[in-house]
């Protein structure tokens, strides 16, 4: 019989002002805390941080940049501080890169970890993996974690304060739950109730973000809460992590096998995983030949995202760096998924199919 290890966050906290249930939270779990994160998310909520626990009685050790890049060396990096501090118990704050750094050195430890999610840009705050890559930002692999957070802090209100355009890339990455689980189902067809019970996640997941996502991002452009960001905010999060903890993680194909050849690039590298995710859904459209009103549909839906549509909204490319990017693409283990081989030229031409009808939306 196949063996397949399920691993849940233990908590997962979502809504306006959760993040002052830190410290109750933290108190539970160690007194010797270390928080890590990224420059403006530290910022941002040290001082809610350092209060909260204050009040319980935890001791704040250190607080520490993630170095800047899910890197092997900047795990250990952090884990050598952590365990020189004595700390029993991590704090994570910010986004996918920073978590993910965050959940690599708890387990590695054996620590408990909290993550607390700057920018709803993807779903790693409640995901026990992480996508390593190396010191200068190239993709380098998937890294299944024996551990998910101990709690996932979503606070609403935080999250509408940050720019727009991550909440983007959150839509855009979990729309591609949907997209790529459908791609993956044609060749691999979801028949046990664990695969079956992804797919329906994925599902939701669109479903969420076609009735709420473009109200949510026009919230937060303005700075503002909303009933529809609460909405998006459970599909990124909690839906978007359901469908990944239920597959194992297999489930991705060309979406982000497209994201992981643009980390290949320079120009490409630091424009935000989900937002080259959510291009990559169309791509990802294209090469499974669907029609052109059903894939002008899907891309109005990105546009009133915030999800990038053409390649020079991402970046000026020549043409060594497009083929760089195609060839990275088409070689990314993610796009093995795909139910038919998909070569550098059918890529380039899926993207240009796209170029074109990004002038009728």
């Amino acid at each position: 019989m196949t063996q397949q290890n399920l691993v849940f966050p233990a908590r997962v906290l979502r809504g306006a002002g959760v993040i002052n249930q830190l410290g109750e939270i933290c108190a539970g779990l160690g007194k010797r805390a270390l928080l890590i994160g990224g420059h403006q998310a530290l910022q941002s909520v040290e001082a809610q941080v350092r209060a909260q626990l204050l009040a319980a009685n935890v001791t704040l050790l250190a607080q520490e940049w993630f170095g800047g890049e899910t890197s092997i060396n900047q795990i250990n990096r952090l884990a050598a501080i952590a365990t020189e501090l004595q700390a029993d118990v991590i704090i994570g704050v910010g986004g996918g890169k920073s978590l993910d750094t965050v959940k690599a050195v708890g387990a590695q430890l054996g620590l408990p970890f909290i993550t607390i999610p700057t920018i709803a840009a993807t779903c790693s705050a409640v995901t026990p993996l992480t996508i390593r890559y190396d010191d200068n930002g190239n993709f380098f692999d998937i890294f299944p974690l024996p551990q998910a957070p101990a709690a996932v802090i979503i606070d609403s209100e935080l999250l509408a304060k940050a720019p727009a355009r991550w909440l983007a890339a959150g839509l855009g990455d979990t729309l591609a739950k949907w997209y790529e689980f459908r791609a993956v189902s044609v060749r691999h067809p979801a028949r046990e109730g664990n695969a079956l019970s992804s797919l329906a996640h994925s599902q939701i997941c669109y479903d969420v973000i076609a009735e709420h996502g473009p109200a949510a991002y026009a919230a937060v452009l303005r700075g503002e809460s909303s009933a529809s960001l609460d909405q998006v905010l459970d599909a990124i999060f909690t839906w978007a992590g359901l469908t990944s903890l239920m597959s194992n993680g297999a489930h991705a194909a060309a979406s982000h096998a497209i994201y992981e050849g643009f980390t290949f690039c320079d120009k490409t590298r630091e424009f935000g995983h989900g937002l080259l995710v959510g291009f990559g859904n169309l791509c990802l459209l294209a090469l499974e030949d669907r029609s052109d009103e059903e894939v002008l549909d899907e891309m109005r839906l990105a546009r009133d995202c915030g999800v990038p549509l053409t390649l020079r909204e991402i970046a000026k490319l020549d043409d060594a760096e497009l083929a760089l990017i195609v060839r990275e693409s088409v070689h990314a283990p993610d796009m093995e998924n795909m139910s038919v081989t998909v070569t550098e030229a059918r890529l380039l031409e899926a993207m240009q199919r796209i170029e074109g009808l990004a002038e009728r939306v």
